[in-house]
């Protein structure tokens, strides 16, 4: 295989905001003729181990990860890292595992990072997301893009999907890679394809957060 089709990153039920059950995106993953599916749960690898169950070829366990400044994007996780730490703690423990970090949305005020805190940790980060299908203006995604450019670090994109028509609307043609460090040796030689989503997806999201509160049952872990 002389390149691989990535998402990375999207989402399941496993996400506060999310209702698409694993078999539900890697369904959709299938059907689009995605390589490798990064999910990345909110504070959470349920759902991608759930996933990687059903398709472990397919399915690379990734996480979302709040900390005090903004959320991180990892790849390549044996552990869950738990939310609300100082970003450099989160690092710390996302190097430990040799994970992929990238950061989630950089530069979208509603939110992504300050510059200056972003500046604090790129030299510690694998890549920055240079273009998510859910910002809500194309200007968010193009000055993360020029952000990257400046500062010379490698870019990944992703759809942030919480429904699964979502998925692949933001992916990587990449050359084949098998772990963390054969990622970063290959993420410069990256060609992105995206498209942004529709402002009207975020009402799935504000949706699944009222049914999980209205019906418990629906939290995967309840």
């Amino acid at each position: 295989m002389s390149s691989l089709k990535v998402e990375f990153h999207c989402h399941t039920v496993f996400s506060k905001d999310s209702l698409t059950r694993p078999e539900d995106l890697v369904r959709a993953a299938r059907r689009i003729g995605l390589d490798r599916l990064i999910v990345t749960d909110h504070n959470s690898t349920g759902g991608a181990f759930a996933a990687r169950v059903i398709d472990p070829e397919l399915v690379i366990i990734g996480e979302e990860i709040m900390t005090t400044r903004g959320e991180l994007l990892a790849s390549f996780l044996t552990e869950e890292i738990q939310p609300n730490l100082p970003p450099q703690e989160t690092i710390k423990r996302l190097r430990q595992q040799g994970a992929f970090i990238s950061v989630s949305h950089p530069l979208d005020p509603r939110r992504g990072w300050k510059q200056e805190d972003l500046l604090e940790i790129l030299s510690d980060v694998d890549a920055i997301e240079t273009f998510n299908s859910r910002c809500m203006l194309a200007s968010y995604n193009d000055q993360a893009l020029a952000f990257a450019r400046e500062h010379d670090i490698p870019g990944t994109v992703g759809s942030d999907a919480h429904v699964s028509y979502e998925v692949g609307h933001a992916i990587l043609i990449i050359p084949p890679f098998s772990n963390a460090a054969e990622l970063r040796a290959v993420i410069r030689q990256s060609q992105p394809v995206t498209r942004l989503s529709s402002p009207w997806i975020h009402f799935t999201s504000r949706y699944a957060v009222l049914m999980k509160k209205l019906f418990p049952h629906l939290e995967p872990y309840n």
